[in-house]
């Protein structure tokens, strides 16, 4: 009796402590609901924080998009002011023609068709006049064209009957169609009016297809001609009489930036691989100088060829008689020119270059070429920006004195290039004696590989491992593009090679200056460029900042 009296009492005492040490599910909550604010209010300040932080980077990044934003924005219109004018009539524009939509008569005469003259607008309005012409006069003429041809294919496709209608319409389509598409292959098509000709493809099919559902095709015809002609005519306006901008005057500035481009480039290329520029800033000037130069030469092909094609439109041209060919013609020899430009500056840049103590020896004889080659050339960009000839003293006595003292100094170190008798003999000697020894060790060596050369493959697969691994070989292959240097170094006359290809490029830039001469001669005699007076010589031509020739944006919708 008393040990379960013992028992109980036991597990009274182990139920009191289990009922302290486990509270109940009321104490629970209410411990939770105390805590409730305090994590509520760390859990926000932490959300703030990370959300602060976000909005940070955000408005960070924000702000750095508008800047970047606005610095492309006046960058683009301070190197060439024109295209924000430019802007400013495409939008004018596009007001004045969006009127025909506002005005309520308007709408009433043209309904729907209206949408026509603002395409027109968007796609016909273009940087230059010549462009805008080129366009426009192309596509007034397809779509009048297209829709005198459409409306004669509707009749003759009444006449036959209601039964024959669709099989008519179904091969004109496909005759007209495969027949315009050939002969914008034309060289003279292709070149002058395959905008054109894609215009009238578009009208056509336009008319002709929907006139088998549509009455009046008649009606149809003329709004597309009317609004069309409303989108042209006020494109010819905006461009012709409102801050009008030339292609023939873009393409005539684009060959006297290349003139000078050249003539700059010619200069550094000679300073600098004469000069010891050893501040890091001054050679990237001069890299700069030459590359952008050349640069504008060589990339110049399409946009000449744009420019004369658009210029040919241009009435202010064709009546003065701008030679565009002739300006092309110049642009590929400029081209021709430039090559050798390029190739004189990539001898800066080789791996085996001339002492400049053997540098030294020619330094002015070549200073006084390059400035003479550059003066010429300065003086042909002045006679094509001034529109004059050029000067009969363009090949002045200084170029001559100037050949003829590299001349002389070359031939004051025979040495140099030629190298004397015993030792040339001693070099070759030498060259043939190491070939010898070496062909004769690569024969010892396969013969006696050939002589231990096992039949079984283990021993075959021994020797490509101990092949693959054998250090001295390894080394005699990463060591010999370094001995083929020290042996070219070696040579009594290489010191001298890399200057004799440097002379030789400046000598034929020389040669090349007579035909860029003549053409630059030709172009004054067919565009009948003011004769050469000898106060013509005072004339300062300033190096303004060339503008930008990538401004016809691509707008090739209908």
């Amino acid at each position: 009796m008393s040990t379960r009296v013992v028992g109980i009492d036991m597990e009274d005492h182990k139920a009191s402590i289990a009922a302290v040490s486990h509270p109940s599910y009321g104490q629970v909550f209410g411990d939770k609901v105390r805590r409730f604010p305090g994590l509520l209010w760390h859990s926000a300040s932490k959300f703030g924080g990370v959300l602060r932080n976000y909005l940070k980077r955000f408005a960070q990044r924000v702000l750095k998009f508008l800047g970047s934003w606005w610095h492309t924005f006046r960058k683009v219109g301070e190197e060439d002011h024109r295209r924000v004018i430019h802007a400013l009539k495409v939008g004018f524009a596009l007001a004045l023609v969006s009127q025909l939509y506002l005005i309520k008569p308007l709408y009433k005469r043209f309904d729907d068709g209206a949408i026509w003259a603002v395409m027109t607008v968007v796609v016909v309005l273009e940087f230059t006049a010549g462009a805008t012409l080129y366009k426009g006069l192309n596509r007034g003429l397809g779509t009048f064209l297209a829709g005198f041809l459409a409306v004669f294919i509707e009749y003759i496709s009444n006449a036959s009957g209601h039964t024959f209608r669709a099989v008519f319409i179904s091969v004109a389509v496909f005759l007209v169609g495969a027949g315009a598409t050939y002969m914008r292959f034309f060289p003279s098509i292709k070149k002058n009016y395959d905008y054109g000709v894609v215009i009238f493809l578009l009208t056509f099919n336009l008319i002709t297809v929907s006139s088998y559902r549509v009455d009046n095709v008649l009606n149809l015809a003329k709004e597309r001609m009317y609004t069309i002609g409303i989108g042209c005519g006020i494109c010819l306006w905006m461009t012709l009489f409102i801050f009008p901008t030339w292609s023939g005057q873009d393409l005539h500035n684009s060959t006297v930036t290349k003139l000078e481009g050249l003539a700059k480039s010619i200069k550094a290329c000679v300073k600098e691989y004469f000069n010891d520029n050893d501040a890091e800033g001054v050679g990237q000037n001069i890299d700069d100088i030459i590359y952008q130069g050349c640069k504008l030469v060589l990339d110049s092909k399409s946009i000449d060829e744009t420019l004369a094609v658009y210029a040919s439109w241009e009435p202010r041209h064709a009546r003065h008689k701008i030679p565009c060919n002739r300006y092309v013609k110049l642009g590929t020899v400029l081209r021709q020119f430039g090559y050798s430009v390029v190739a004189l500056h990539g001898c800066l840049q080789t791996e085996i270059q001339t002492p400049k103590s053997v540098r030294a020896l020619f330094k002015d004889p070549c200073i006084r070429l390059a400035c003479e080659v550059s003066k010429a050339l300065t003086e042909l960009a002045n006679s094509v920006k001034n529109r004059r000839q050029c000067s009969p003293e363009i090949l002045s006595d200084h170029l001559h004195e100037a050949l003829q003292d590299l001349d002389a100094a070359i031939k004051s170190q025979p040495r140099l290039f030629l190298g004397s008798n015993e030792n040339h003999a001693g070099n070759m000697l030498a060259l043939a004696a190491a070939h010898a020894t070496q062909k004769q060790q690569k024969e010892t060596e396969a013969k006696i590989s050939l002589s231990s050369v096992k039949t079984d493959s283990s021993a075959l697969l021994e020797w490509k491992t101990k092949r693959k691994t054998d250090p001295s070989e390894l080394e005699g292959k990463t060591l010999r593009p370094q001995l083929s240097k020290i042996a070219i170094m070696s040579l009594e006359f290489s010191e001298a090679l890399p200057f004799a290809s440097f002379a030789s490029l400046l000598l034929e830039i020389v040669a090349r200056l007579d035909t860029v001469i003549e053409e630059v001669e030709e172009l004054g005699r067919i565009a009948q460029f003011n004769e050469y007076s000898h106060g013509d010589d005072q004339i300062v031509v300033t190096c303004e900042r060339p503008l930008k020739m990538d401004n016809h944006l691509p707008s090739d919708a209908a």
